[in-house]
């Protein structure tokens, strides 16, 4: 008697294809996508990590406190005079919270450079007490692990200009991936689907069983969140992907660009209280808020003059994305326009809030560990797809022998 034969069905032309390319890409980008996991992983909790370790730096002794702080000029004259940087000091980030240092930020870029090293200058904060001008924290940023773990994240320490897009090019083709993963996990039918979502490893003693279970079920699991730290991590490198979601948000390609204030007192010889007019007017207006960055330098991050003072003001501590934007005049300190976060379009309040979706602090400590649990999945992808390669490779040429 004849024993039946059950042949197995010929997968469909989209999982076909999906299988070649999730293979194809997986192999070519493995290292890069590994990479770029491991250090957003590891940038999750940055903010948690520095506050702990900073504690001294950050938080003022009660005694010191008085009414009213030192002027801006003044503090900045001491850090000046003690740090004695051949490079101006950058800008100074003041907190309404009356127990915190102020942050005086020296920031300088070389844009001739081709390497995060080399192009990054200097990047060095300090922590003064306004009350008494006592530096209570100086940190060199530039070797510091996060901003190294954010280069290697965003450039592989490449210069930022162009490294971008030799990470933004695999985050595109892992995108890829995800979807392909998505489509050659999702099930033929209800029978099949029952072992796809949790491990079912009762009977299971081959490690390769294991291991691809592993690839399979964490990246489904993982691949939606995947997604959209993928997504708003190419925001940032490419324009087209930024124009796309302004189009998407507020119907216009392009942000609302920020027009030229000319004042009458820009006439007049510079206010030395300039800073702490703008300081004092900030505090007025956004009294509820977390803190807020004053430029001291004269310049904008590209480097270039700025005709006014402008001031951005963040609504919550470690979050950027509820930010207004005051704008005073350079020589007399008065106010030329106030821009809250309410009168934002879409596509304004998204830019602000990108970066926050992208590391998880949007959504709170709640938001970090997902993200963070997402990370360490992503991380693991490509030593779990690599090991199923090698060893369907392996299972080949035995077959073949």
């Amino acid at each position: 008697m004849r024993k039946k034969h059950h042949h197995k069905k010929k997968p469909s032309f989209t999982k076909k294809w999906s299988a070649k390319l999730h293979l194809w890409f997986g192999l070519s980008i493995g290292i890069i996508v590994f990479i770029v996991s491991l250090t957003g992983t590891m940038y999750v909790f940055k903010d948690e990590i520095q506050g702990a370790l900073r504690k001294d730096a950050i938080y003022v002794k009660a005694e010191t406190i008085t009414q009213k702080p030192l002027s801006i000029e003044t503090l900045r004259e001491k850090v000046a005079l003690e740090i004695n940087e051949k490079y101006p000091i950058s800008s100074v980030e003041i907190p309404l919270d009356k127990n915190k240092s102020y942050e005086f930020l020296y920031y300088e870029k070389d844009k001739k450079s081709w390497n995060y090293f080399d192009e990054v200058k200097i990047n060095k904060l300090i922590y003064v007490n306004p009350y008494t001008g006592e530096i209570l924290g100086i940190y060199n940023e530039k070797y510091d692990l996060f901003p190294i773990l954010k280069a290697i994240h965003w450039s592989l320490l490449l210069k930022a200009d162009w490294g971008k897009y030799v990470v933004g090019i695999p985050v595109i083709l892992f995108i890829i991936m995800l979807i392909t993963g998505i489509i050659l996990w999702w099930p033929k039918s209800k029978k099949t689907a029952k072992g796809r979502f949790w491990f079912n490893w009762e009977n299971v003693k081959n490690w390769k069983r294991k291991n691809y279970d592993l690839h399979r079920i964490l990246g489904f699991y993982a691949s939606f969140i995947a997604l959209l730290l993928s997504l708003s991590g190419i925001y940032f490198a490419f324009p087209w992907v930024k124009n796309a979601f302004n189009f998407t948000l507020s119907g216009s390609v392009d942000l609302p660009k920020e027009k030229e204030i000319k004042s009458p007192d820009s006439l007049l010889t510079k206010n030395n209280s300039v800073f702490d007019l703008t300081a004092q007017e900030t505090r007025k207006l956004y009294a509820g808020s977390s803190s807020f960055r004053i430029p001291l330098n004269g310049k904008n991050k590209k480097g270039k003059e700025l005709k006014n003072i402008p001031v951005i003001v963040y609504g919550e501590n470690g979050k950027f994305a509820i930010r207004n934007q005051i704008v005073f005049d350079k020589y007399s300190g008065k106010l030329l326009s106030n821009k809250p976060h309410q009168e934002l379009n879409n596509a304004e309040k998204y830019a602000n809030a990108n970066y926050d979706i992208h590391t998880g602090s949007y959504f709170g400590l709640v938001g970090k560990i997902i993200w963070f649990i997402t990370g360490l999945i992503c991380t693991s992808l490509p030593i779990t797809g690599f090991l199923v390669w090698l060893g369907k490779k392996k299972k080949g040429i035995k077959t073949l022998s």
